[in-house]
C-alpha cells in the first residue's frame, strides 16, 4: 500500500456541502434546484486528489505504478458498492412491482462502471420521475472510475512536457474542450440526459481538478510575480469565500434541464469548485474554516452517504407512499416523514460501512481483512455467534438479489396501462380505415365522432374508456407529450378537415404552460368549436400552476370548459398505476366522465355559426 497522504485542509468539510445538496435536491428538489450541483464538486475534487497523488508517486520513483493505482482505486470503490446492491436488491424484491423493473441492466451497470452508458443505451433519463430507477445514482461513480481508468496513463504523456505551464495549459485546454462538447450536443427542449451522463461531455470537473493540481506541482507557485503573488496571499480567503458562496448560489439557481446549465453553468461551477480548493489547501485560514466538526463528518463518510441515499429514498418512497403526500414515487418532492426516516437509514448505513467496511479494508486491505475475521471466528462465542449471523445475513441477501434479478417484470404497471390504451387507439385506427374502405357501409356515425381528444400518456392509458364512453371519439396521444405540442396538432387536423367539434386537450402532466400556449389552442379551434381542457394529478412542481392556469382559461371564455381530473381522481388515487399518475380501468372510467361531465356543462354554451347543435347521445 501506498504511504497515506497528508490531509489536506478544507476539503472532508466541502466533500460534506457537496453530498449534502445532492441529498437535499433528491429529498427536497424545490426547496434547492441545482442542488445536482454537487456532484460537479466532487468532480474537481477527485481530478485534484488523484492527480496529486499520481504526481507525487512519480516524483518519489518517477513513474506510475499503474497495477497498484487501480488496486487501490478498486479497494476504495467497491467494498462498499457490494453491500448496497446486495441489501437494496433484496429490499426491493421483498417490496416488489415497479421497483424491480430494469433491475437486471442497473447491476451490470454497478458491477462494471459503466451505468451511464448503460443508462444512456437504453435511453433512461436521469429526469425522468415515472420510474424508480433503484441505483440511478451511480452514473457518477461511474465516469469517475472511467477517469480513473483512462488518466494515469494521459497524465504519464502529459508529464512528457517540460514546461509547466504548458502542461497546466493543455489539461485545462481538455476541461473547456470537455465542457464545449456538452453545450454543442445539448439541445434546448430536449432531454438532456445524454450530457449529463457522458463522460466525455461530463470530465470537465476531473480535468479542472487535475489542472490545479498540476498548477500546485509547479514549484508551488501560482505565479512567478512577486507583487500578484503577495495580493493573491493577502486576497485567497475572500476568493475563496467569493467562490464558495457562487457556489451556494448555483446550486439554488441553476435549472436542472436548463440551457444555462449545459452551456455554460456545470462548467463555472467546477471552475469555482477548483478556486474553493485552492483556497483551501493552500491557505491558512479559509481551508479549516470549512471543516468545521458536523461538515467533517460528513465528508469523512460522503461516499457511502451518496451510495446509500437515493437506493433507500427510493425504497422508503415505494414502500410508505402515504408518508410522500400524493406520490409514491423517488423523484417527487418527498414528505416530511419519509424524508427523515430516508436521511436517519442512510446516516445509519454509512456510518456502519465506514466503520465496518471502508476503514478497516483501507487499513489492512482483504487478505488481512479476511484473516482478521479468522481470528476473531476462534475468539469467545458471542464472537462466533455474531460471525455466523453475518455469515447467514450475507447468504440471505445473496439470495434475494438473485430472487429480485429472475423475478424482476419486463415494464412498469404504468407502462402495461399505456400499452393497453395504445393497442385500444389502434384498433380504433384500424377499424376506421376499413370502414372508409367499405363504400357500401352508410351507417350514421356515433355522437362521439363529434370529438377530436389530443393528450398524454394519461389520456392515452385512459383510451379504451374513452372510447366506451364516446364511440367514434378520435385520440391522438402520446408519451411525454407537453402542451406546447397542442397548437401544431391542432393546426395539421384543422388544416387537413378533420379538426371537429368538440376538442378535448389533456396535456397538463409533462410540463409547465404558458398563456401564449393556451391563446394559440383557443385560436387555432377558432370561435366556432368547444374546447375541453383536461387539469392534471401528478405530485411534481408544475401541476399546481398549470392547474391555476387552466381553471383560469376555462373561466373566461364561454365556449371553454374545465374537466377538472385531478379533483374526480384525488380520492381514488388507489385505482392508478404505481407511479401515481396513469389509471388503469377504473381510473380511465372516471377520467372519461370528467370529460362528460364538462361536456354537458358546455351543453349551456352551444356552438355559433354555421355548426349544428347536437348531442352526444344522438
Amino acid at each position: 500500500m501506498a504511504p497515506a497522504p497528508k490531509r489536506l485542509a478544507g476539503l472532508d468539510g466541502l466533500r460534506g456541502i457537496a453530498v449534502t445538496l445532492v441529498v437535499v435536491y433528491h429529498f427536497f428538489p424545490a426547496a434547492l434546484p441545482g442542488g445536482f450541483v454537487g456532484v460537479d464538486v466532487f468532480f474537481v475534487i477527485s481530478g485534484f486528489l488523484i492527480t496529486r497523488l499520481l504526481l507525487a508517486e512519480h516524483r518519489r520513483t518517477g513513474r506510475f505504478a499503474l497495477g497498484r493505482f487501480w488496486q487501490r482505486r478498486a479497494l476504495r470503490l467497491v467494498p462498499p458498492l457490494i453491500p448496497l446492491v446486495l441489501v437494496a436488491c433484496t429490499a426491493a424484491w421483498l417490496i416488489g412491482g415497479d421497483v424491480l423493473v430494469g433491475l437486471g441492466w442497473q447491476v451490470l451497470g454497478a458491477a462494471t462502471f459503466g451505468y451511464n452508458w448503460v443508462s444512456i443505451a437504453g435511453s433512461t433519463s436521469y429526469f425522468d420521475t415515472a420510474q424508480p430507477e433503484l441505483f440511478r445514482n451511480l452514473w457518477s461513480l461511474a465516469v469517475e472510475e472511467q477517469f480513473y481508468l483512462v488518466w494515469p496513463v494521459a497524465l504519464l504523456a502529459v508529464l512528457l512536457i517540460r514546461s509547466p505551464r504548458l502542461r497546466v495549459a493543455l489539461v485545462g485546454g481538455l476541461a473547456v474542450a470537455a465542457g464545449l462538447w456538452m453545450g454543442v450536443l445539448y439541445h434546448p427542449g430536449s432531454d438532456p440526459t445524454r450530457v449529463y451522463y457522458g463522460s466525455d461531455t461530463h470530465s470537465f470537473g476531473l480535468f479542472a481538478g487535475a489542472a490545479l493540481a498540476l498548477l500546485l506541482a509547479a514549484g508551488g507557485r501560482e505565479t512567478e510575480l512577486p507583487r500578484l503573488r503577495a495580493v493573491l496571499g493577502r486576497s485567497r480567503p475572500w476568493l475563496g469565500l467569493a467562490a464558495f458562496a457562487g457556489l451556494l448560489a448555483a446550486a439554488w439557481a441553476l435549472p436542472a434541464t436548463g440551457a444555462v446549465t449545459y452551456r455554460g453553468g456545470l462548467v463555472a461551477v467546477g471552475l469555482l469548485s477548483a478556486i474553493v480548493i485552492w483556497a483551501a489547501v493552500r491557505g491558512d485560514r479559509f481551508g479549516p474554516s470549512l471543516d468545521v466538526a458536523p461538515l467533517r463528518y460528513l465528508g469523512e463518510r460522503s461516499y457511502g452517504i451518496y451510495l446509500w441515499h437515493w437506493p433507500v429514498l427510493v425504497l422508503v418512497r415505494v414502500a410508505w407512499p402515504a408518508a410522500g403526500g400524493a406520490d409514491g414515487l423517488a423523484g417527487a418532492p418527498v414528505g416530511l416523514a419519509a424524508g427523515i426516516l430516508a436521511g436517519a437509514l442512510t446516516l445509519i448505513a454509512a456510518a456502519t460501512s465506514y466503520r465496518w467496511l471502508e476503514r478497516p479494508v483501507r487499513a489492512y486491505g482483504v487478505p488481512a481483512g479476511i484473516r482478521r475475521l479468522e481470528a476473531a471466528a476462534a475468539g469467545s462465542i458471542s464472537r462466533r455467534v455474531l460471525l455466523s449471523l453475518g455469515a447467514v445475513a450475507v447468504l440471505l441477501v445473496v439470495g434475494g438479489t438473485t430472487s429480485a434479478l429472475v423475478t424482476a417484470p419486463g415494464e412498469t404497471s404504468a407502462q402495461q396501462e399505456i400499452d393497453r390504451g395504445q393497442r385500444a387507439v389502434e384498433a380504433a385506427a384500424a377499424a376506421v380505415a376499413a370502414r372508409r374502405a367499405d363504400a357500401s357501409s352508410h351507417r350514421p356515425l356515433p355522437g362521439g365522432s363529434m370529438i377530436t381528444a389530443i393528450g398524454d400518456s394519461v389520456m392515452l392509458a385512459s383510451a379504451p374508456e374513452l372510447q366506451s364512453s364516446f364511440p367514434g371519439i378520435s385520440i391522438d396521444a402520446a408519451v411525454n407529450r407537453g402542451m406546447r405540442s397542442a397548437p401544431g396538432i391542432l393546426a395539421a387536423l384543422d388544416q387537413a378537415g378533420t379538426l371537429r367539434s368538440v376538442v378535448v386537450v389533456g396535456l397538463g402532466t409533462n410540463g409547465p404552460i404558458d398563456e401564449d400556449e393556451l391563446a394559440a389552442i383557443r385560436s387555432v379551434v377558432g370561435p366556432h368549436r368547444q374546447l375541453i381542457m383536461v387539469n392534471a394529478f401528478a405530485e411534481r412542481d408544475w401541476t399546481s400552476g398549470v392547474n391555476a392556469a387552466l381553471a383560469d382559461f376555462s373561466a373566461r371564455y364561454p365556449l371553454v370548459e374545465l374537466a377538472n381530473w385531478h379533483d374526480a381522481i384525488a380520492p381514488r388515487s388507489d385505482v392508478l398505476a404505481e407511479d401515481n399518475i396513469h389509471p388503469g380501468p377504473t381510473g380511465g372510467q372516471i377520467y372519461a366522465d370528467t370529460i362528460s361531465s364538462a361536456i354537458q356543462l358546455l351543453g349551456t354554451h352551444p356552438p355559433r355559426g354555421p355548426l349544428d347543435v347536437y348531442r352526444l347521445d344522438e
